[in-house]
């Protein structure tokens, strides 16, 4: 049976003291609303519906940039969770499949809970809450069951002495059918202090309907959700202990595991040693027996096997290393391909531009690839020899075997083979180099008397 997700992003954060949007706070690289979606992905969903409030363009764009077929529809007045829903509904008009409502700042829902609760609704249930046992429940909503049967869910506010000390409480997640949802959000009603419409009230409906309701249980941690910076750091430290974690135990050696930082994406391969203070951004992959040493900072990257990093180098988007390529310190590679047995180890700057396989990059060499207005490329052939403190000046083509001298500005092609020297004729005048330095002296002991 096919699925679609509601995701509810409408809100404003207030407490977030932000002009941005809450949900397009950033998580490990991705925005809230990015991680909402992926947990989704595991259900396969046919159709996803965002639905926005504050920022509305805002969020859209990071829908669709995450998933380009994702709907976003707009919940002008927020009036609560069953009103956004509704909001959502008609865009799911004529689905015949399931529906699940998740929360753009909620990160954590695992796909095998998803999984669980789609489980519970293809053995016979109609509506399915995701509930969490809490270790301090006070203000959630609990849900009251009988046997596997929930029966309501009742706001910490109204309940009962005995209805708050039941630790089962209400994640806000809910899947059912399209139509069964469609029918039970039409139904809710307003009639509260808040003059809102909460989606928990459709619990109550469907038994009232005959409808059979029940509840599946995850880890407290999954229901995280996001309303301040200090949620935010706490999400973002929960990510990081988490991808720590998996990274080790798929066979990747962190030297400082509490140092490393990685995307939401980051893809590291085993028998990778990754040194301490590294940063991993978005779109970055890392194959097997590479070595990341510390203080390196990478982004959209590839870095094949036994290539080594570092310390103190950047890999910008674009950047790709092949198999056993070495960057090592203050390197920044942008944009470009550096093929197998390469070496650029020190102080330099290769950006768009493709270096050839086993050619040796010399200290302080930089590609000049922008002219204030165009980026232009640089072509390095295999075997070539780049001495220190060359400038190359793109667009050029420097051959394979080919050298340049150190100190050069290279504006022209170098064949293949050629030595390329472009340098200022030395002259030396003998004395002056006293001569200026006494004069300088006497200046500056002028000007401090």
């Amino acid at each position: 049976m096919p699925t679609a997700l509601i995701i509810l992003a409408a809100g404003q954060g207030t407490r977030m003291l932000s002009d941005t949007p809450k949900v397009l706070h950033r998580l490990a690289g991705a925005p809230l609303l990015v991680h909402a979606m992926e947990a989704g992905r595991a259900l396969e969903a046919a159709r996803t519906v965002v639905v926005a409030g504050h920022g509305g363009a805002a969020v859209a764009d990071a829908a669709r940039a995450h998933d380009p077929e994702a709907i976003t529809v707009t919940q002008e007045e927020q009036l609560g969770t069953g009103h956004a829903v509704a909001q959502a509904m008609p865009a799911l008009s004529g689905f015949a499949g399931d529906a699940v409502v998740l929360f753009g700042d909620t990160p954590f829902i695992r796909p095998e809970t998803l999984a669980a609760m789609r489980e519970a609704r293809q053995a016979g249930h109609d509506v399915v809450v995701l509930g969490f046992e809490a270790a301090e429940p006070g203000r959630y909503g609990r849900l009251v069951m009988d046997g596997d049967r929930l029966t309501r869910i009742v706001e910490a506010k109204d309940a009962t002495d005995e209805e708050r000390a039941i630790k089962l409480c209400n994640s806000g997640v809910i899947c059912a059918s399209a139509e069964t949802l469609s029918t039970l959000v039409g139904a809710i009603g307003n009639d509260n202090a808040a003059g809102e419409y909460y989606l928990t009230d459709i619990v109550g409906l469907a038994n009232l309907r005959g409808l059979s309701c029940t509840a599946i249980r995850c880890d407290e941690a999954e229901t995280l959700g996001v309303n301040t910076r200090a949620d935010l750091a706490r999400a973002e430290a929960v990510f990081q202990d988490r991808a720590r974690t998996e990274a080790m135990a798929g066979g990747v050696t962190l030297t400082a595991p509490e140092t490393v930082f990685f995307a939401h994406d980051t893809v590291i391969g085993r028998d990778t040693v990754i040194g301490p203070n590294v940063i991993f951004g978005p779109g970055v992959t890392v194959e097997s027996g590479a070595e990341i040493r510390g203080f390196c900072h990478l982004e959209g990257c590839h870095v094949s096997h036994g290539a080594t990093v570092g310390p103190f180098a950047r890999l910008r988007p674009g950047a790709e290393l092949a198999n056993d390529v070495h960057v090592g310190n203050f390197v920044e590679v942008k944009n470009a391909v550096i093929d197998d047995g390469a070496k650029v180890n020190h102080l330099t700057y290769i950006g768009d531009a493709h270096v050839g396989a086993r050619s040796n990059i010399g200290a302080g060499t930089i590609t000049c690839n922008y002219d204030g207005v165009m980026k232009h490329r640089t072509e390095i052939g295999a075997d070539a020899f780049i001495g220190s403190s060359t400038m190359l000046v793109a667009p050029v083509n420097i051959g394979a075997r080919a050298m340049t001298g150190s100190g050069s500005v290279i504006t022209e092609d170098v064949p293949d083979g050629a030595l390329a020297i472009a340098r200022g004729k030395q002259s030396n005048k003998p004395g002056l180099g006293i001569r200026l330095i006494e004069r300088l002296r006497a200046i500056k002991a002028r000007k401090t008397n």
